[in-house]
């Protein structure tokens, strides 16, 4: 019990303290006592199954962490955890080819929380290829991690031409989801590292204090290609309420041109 309790207690302030949200804020928020919320993640004090789950909503824990939490605390889990391929979710995989095919000729792919590249249209496939034409050759059934990519030798980020005003952002969202998956840091620090290389001393601490609320609104990514330089922005699309731990974690990325330069480049080959 007492190894639960420990566990639970650390998942809390995790939460809490990834939001940067103060005790006595999250108390007011869910309307119970900064002591009482100081006693549940010292371990002193055990939540009620509705106020755990009061406490996880307003943090914006994600689905699967929530499971965790209330098995942790002695309850049964409450979100099911589906494969995309299971009938039940033919719906929402049907959705996703949709939106897909909808933005094209433009790029749009689908990423789990892990950024493993779920699916793809037809101007994402293009752009992977144009910026690393090395995917052509990896077998069609391996799995694709953005990642993986940007961490290889020849990976996207090398064609990035203003990476020194993308990184910071690009870090600090990564920081912000290996936070709840951290799965994910052992990448994010390589990634950190090799973008400190490139960007110099200068810049180099601005990569590790990055704040995803410090960012511009509309974030623009120039990328150096043989059709000449590229510019796009990104849009991301979730599910609404997802009950079910695998539609949580997907999230559809939208790329646009963020010239006419590059939306004629993209319009001319794709389509």
């Amino acid at each position: 019990m007492k190894t639960v309790a420990q566990s639970l207690r650390e998942t809390l302030q995790n939460a809490r303290k990834s939001r940067r949200i103060s005790q006595l804020e999250l108390a007011l928020r869910i309307g119970v006592s900064q002591r009482h919320v100081s006693f549940v993640e010292s371990g002193r004090a055990q939540p009620s199954r509705a106020l755990l789950m009061s406490w996880l909503n307003e943090l914006q824990t994600p689905l699967a962490l929530r499971n965790v939490a209330l098995f942790q605390a002695g309850y049964a889990p409450m979100y099911r955890d589906s494969e995309l391929s299971d009938a039940v979710l033919s719906p929402a995989r049907e959705a996703l080819s949709r939106l897909l095919a909808a933005h094209d000729p433009m790029p749009a792919m689908v990423m789990d929380v892990s950024w493993n590249v779920v699916q793809m249209n037809r101007g994402a496939q293009w752009l992977a290829r144009t910026l690393m034409p090395w995917i052509a050759q990896l077998p069609q059934d391996q799995p694709f991690n953005m990642l993986d990519a940007m961490l290889h030798p020849e990976g996207m980020s090398r064609q990035m031409t203003n990476i020194e005003e993308v990184a910071p952002a690009m870090l600090a969202h990564l920081r912000d989801d290996a936070t709840f998956v951290p799965e994910l840091l052992p990448r994010v620090e390589l990634l950190t590292a090799q973008l400190q290389q490139r960007v110099g001393k200068n810049l180099a601490q601005r990569l590790l204090n990055a704040r995803p609320g410090q960012m511009t609104p509309v974030l623009t990514t120039r990328f150096s290609t043989v059709h000449g330089e590229l510019a796009f922005f990104s849009m991301f699309t979730t599910f609404g309420t997802p009950q079910d731990i695998t539609l949580a974690s997907l999230r559809v990325e939208h790329i646009f041109a963020a010239d006419t330069a590059t939306r004629a480049v993209v319009e001319a080959h794709v389509a």
